[in-house]
C-alpha cells in the first residue's frame, strides 16, 4: 500500500499487463463514495468529460443489459458509440468499448501512463489515493474525450448514483433501470434509501427514464424530478410494453409510449430482458423526439434484435445444456426462476451457485429453492467470497418450506472440481444454471468457452 501512495514512479508503466495490475492494485483502497477525487483528477486533465454527451445508467438490475441495448441500437443507427459498463466477464478492456471493440491494450497503457503521476499526486494529499474504480473512470473519459470522441457515450454507474463517481458527468438522458435489495452496506437497508440514492443521478433539467415499480421507490423519484425541474419517463404510467410469443429464439413484445408505438423483438432471453429494452426505447424516445438523432424504425429493430449481453441467460453448452446467469441478489434470483421456463423442457434442473459475503442468501434462496433439483454450492475465486458451507446452511434452514422433497444439496469449495460435478449430473435431457456472483460467472464461462487468457475483476 505504501508503495502505492509514495510512488513507484521511477519509470513509466511499460506493458499493458503492468497497467492493469498498477490499477488493480488500488482495490485495497475500498469503495469510497465521493466526487472530491475524481473532480480534482478531472481539473486536473482540463475536463475532458465536458466535451461528451452521456446517457447515464444506474439500477440495481439490468444496468448492463439496457446498456447493451442502447449501445447495439444506436451503433446500427449510425452513430459512435463509447460504452463503459462494469464489472467485466473476460478481460479488463471489456469495460471501455468503442463502438463495440474494446480499447487497444497500447492505449490503455497509454492513458494509464497519463494518470498515474496524477494519482500518485492526490494520494500524497488529504483526499488520499484515488480508487481502482476512479482511476478506470477518468481512463474512460480521457479515452473517449481524448482519444475516439464518440457521438455519445453509454455510461454504466458502478454503486449507487448520488455519490457514484460516474456521477462527475451531467448527461443529455437518465435512466433508473429498477431498485432491490443489493449493496445495502453502501445504499442503505430499505427501498426509499436505496432509490434516493440512485435518483442522484437525475440533474437538473435532464430528462429521465424509470421501470422503478414499487410505489416508495416511485415516490422518491417524482420528488427529485420535481426538485430538479427535469421530465421523468416512468413505465406503467408514461410509457408501457407487454409481452408478446416467443419465436424462432426471439422475444416479441409492443413498446407504446408519449409519441409512437412499435413491435419490437430481442434474442436475449427473460421476461425482465422486456423491462430493460423499453426502459431503453423510451430513452431512445426522448433522443430522438427532443435531441433530433436519427433513428430510423429499420435500425432500431435490428439493433434490438441483435443486441447481446454475455452471462445473462447465456447458454454456453449444448450437451449438457448449461445457461449462465449473474443474478445477485433477490430481485435477480426472482428474474432467473421467472426466465427458467422459457427454455426447452428438460427433466432435473441442477444449479451451482457461488456468492459474495454481502449478500441478500436467504431472499436469494427463497426464490432458488422451489424450481431446483440438485443444488451445488461452491466459491468463487475472490477475496470476499461466502464459505460454501454457511451458504449450505441457509439452505438447509429453508428447506422445508421452500425445496423440493428430493433437493440435494452438494457442497464442493473448488469451483473447478463444482463445475465438473455439475457437467457429470447433468443428463442431455436436463437443465444445469451457474448463477451467483459475476466472478464465478466469468471462471466458468472463461473455462466452458476455452478463453485461457480470460480476466475478471469489478
Amino acid at each position: 500500500m505504501e508503495e502505492i501512495i509514495r510512488g513507484g514512479s521511477a519509470a513509466p508503466l511499460s506493458s499493458y499487463t503492468e497497467a492493469v495490475d498498477w490499477i488493480n492494485s488500488l482495490i485495497p483502497f475500498g469503495i469510497r463514495p465521493g466526487l472530491e477525487r475524481i473532480q480534482l483528477l478531472m481539473e486536473k486533465l482540463g475536463h475532458p468529460h465536458r466535451k461528451l454527451k452521456f446517457i447515464h445508467v444506474a439500477g440495481t438490475n439490468g444496468k448492463g443489459s439496457t446498456c447493451a441495448f442502447l449501445t447495439s441500437v444506436l451503433i446500427q443507427s449510425g452513430y459512435s458509440v463509447g460504452t463503459f459498463t462494469s464489472p467485466y466477464i473476460t478481460k479488463f478492456t471489456n469495460r471501455f468499448q468503442y463502438n463495440g471493440t474494446d480499447i487497444p491494450e497500447e492505449t490503455l497503457l497509454a492513458l494509464a501512463n497519463q494518470l498515474r503521476p496524477l494519482v500518485q499526486e492526490i494520494a500524497g494529499s488529504e483526499l488520499g489515493s484515488p480508487t481502482m474504480f476512479e482511476v478506470a473512470t477518468a481512463l474512460a473519459i480521457l479515452y473517449f474525450g481524448e482519444v475516439c470522441y464518440p457521438d455519445v457515450v453509454v455510461w454504466e454507474t458502478g454503486l449507487g448514483g448520488r455519490l457514484d463517481v460516474t456521477n462527475i458527468v451531467t448527461p443529455i438522458v437518465s435512466i433508473i433501470t429498477n431498485v432491490g435489495h443489493d449493496h445495502t452496506d453502501v445504499l442503505g437497508d430499505t427501498l426509499e434509501l436505496i432509490a434516493g440514492e440512485k435518483a442522484g443521478i437525475i440533474k437538473p433539467g435532464v430528462p429521465a427514464v424509470s421501470c422503478v415499480s414499487q410505489p416508495e421507490a416511485v415516490a422518491v423519484l417524482k420528488a427529485r424530478a420535481a426538485a430538479t425541474r427535469s421530465t421523468l419517463y416512468l413505465a406503467g404510467e408514461d410509457f408501457s410494453y407487454s409481452k408478446g410469443e416467443l419465436k424462432d429464439g426471439f422475444q416479441h413484445f409492443t413498446f407504446k409510449g408519449p409519441f409512437r408505438g412499435l413491435e419490437l423483438d430481442i434474442a436475449m432471453k427473460g421476461e425482465h430482458q422486456l423491462e430493460n429494452a423499453a426502459g431503453a426505447m423510451m430513452a431512445l424516445e426522448v433522443l430522438r423526439q427532443y435531441m433530433a438523432f436519427m433513428l430510423e424504425d429499420e435500425d432500431v429493430l435490428e439493433g434490438f434484435r441483435g443486441t447481446f449481453w454475455a452471462g445473462r441467460l447465456e447458454e454456453v453448452s449444448t450437451s449438457p445444456r448449461i445457461i449462465l446467469d449473474g443474478a445477485h441478489n433477490p430481485e435477480g434470483a426472482e428474474s432467473l426462476a421467472k426466465s427458467i421456463p422459457q427454455f426447452q423442457p428438460y427433466g432435473q434442473l441442477n444449479l451451482l451457485m457461488g456468492m459474495l459475503a454481502n449478500k441478500h442468501h436467504e431472499s436469494y434462496l427463497k426464490h432458488i429453492l422451489p424450481i431446483v433439483d440438485t443444488l451445488i454450492l461452491t466459491e468463487p475465486d475472490f477475496r470476499k467470497k461466502m464459505d460454501a458451507e454457511d451458504l449450505q446452511a441457509i439452505a438447509e434452514s429453508l428447506r422445508n418450506k421452500y425445496a423440493k422433497d428430493n433437493l440435494e444439496i452438494i457442497v464442493e469449495r473448488n469451483w473447478g472440481q463444482a463445475l465438473q460435478k455439475l457437467q457429470t449430473i447433468t443428463a442431455d435431457d436436463d437443465l444445469a444454471v451457474v448463477s451467483g456472483t459475476l466472478y464465478l460467472i466469468s471462471d466458468v464461462r472463461s473455462t466452458l468457452l476455452r478463453q485461457p487468457d480470460s480476466e475478471k475483476g469489478w
